[in-house]
């Protein structure tokens, strides 16, 4: 895992950065894992633009993770490291005993040929996915679940892990990796280690033909805008217009609680940010 520097041929490629994909071993995905995967610009179901800039972007195919790991007890072995163009992290392709395919996130030390498994008795390994109360306090882990059997929803991206600071009354203390320590029912499972492909922070994009193939569209700045169109907007020349900075509806962008009612508030133990 490394990222590779192009040459200076134009001023775009002159501090631009890319992946060297040395820990990928397998180029073409599994076919009995891949869905089509629609886009949707950013829009919901009725059509209404709900999330800016989006749209566009290469064509891609789904590949189905499993963030369940619920094939308890079956041994598998990774048969692959993939490339997967719908996230930060590489993907590894597990190979059961019983003959199942699957993939998940490959963790950051995986190889191929390590044997991982699931269940309350698999060992405290790379990769091995148990619940939290059967794993120690100070492990690293990733792909955290938030109910028990829905499936992980937290720690996913490249490079994240949470480590599990305390145990009480049927519940772990989770801190999370922007710093927020939270409640987690400890039936929940995690897997082992931290996620992989952690040069993913320091790649350059260098030019913004590059953040188009994301799926990215340009982003105009308010003050760039007329009234109608955002309260940053109007005046002569690079006008402040007074006030604080605002949302394209008006509210608050800076400083202003948006949580409300959140029945995990009671979860949160230390948000993030504070000492």
């Amino acid at each position: 895992m490394g990222l590779k520097v192009y040459r200076p041929t134009s001023p775009s490629r002159r501090n631009m950065t890319g992946f060297s994909f040395e820990e990928i071993t397998k180029r073409k995905p599994e076919k009995t894992l891949l869905v089509t995967l629609r886009k949707s610009g950013g829009r919901n179901n009725q059509g209404r633009l709900t999330v800016r800039h989006r749209g566009g972007g290469v064509k891609r195919m789904l590949r189905l993770v499993d963030f369940k790991r619920d094939k308890i007890g079956v041994p598998g072995k990774i048969a692959a490291i993939e490339y997967d163009p719908n996230r930060t992290a590489r993907i590894a392709l597990v190979q059961y005993a019983d003959g199942e395919k699957r993939y998940i996130l490959a963790p950051n030390g995986l190889k191929v040929g390590d044997i991982i498994k699931s269940g309350s008795d698999a060992e405290i390994k790379l990769g091995n996915a148990l619940p939290l109360k059967n794993i120690p306090l100070g492990t690293l882990i990733h792909n955290i679940e938030l109910q028990p059997g829905r499936g992980a929803q937290l720690a996913r991206s490249a490079g994240a892990s949470a480590h599990i600071m305390g145990k009480e009354a049927g519940y772990c203390l989770v801190r999370m990796p922007s710093s927020e320590i939270r409640r987690i029912l400890d039936k929940c499972s995690a897997t082992i280690g931290q996620v992989g492909n952690l040069d993913y922070q320091n790649v350059v994009w260098g030019k913004a033909g590059r953040r188009r193939l994301l799926g990215w569209r340009p982003a105009v700045r308010g003050s760039a805008m007329s009234p109608r169109d955002h309260p940053h907007g109007g005046g002569e020349g690079r006008s402040p217009r007074g006030g604080h900075p605002k949302t394209p509806w008006g509210r608050p962008a800076l400083g202003f609680k948006t949580r409300k009612r959140k029945v995990s508030n009671r979860m949160i133990v230390k948000r993030r940010g504070q000492d």
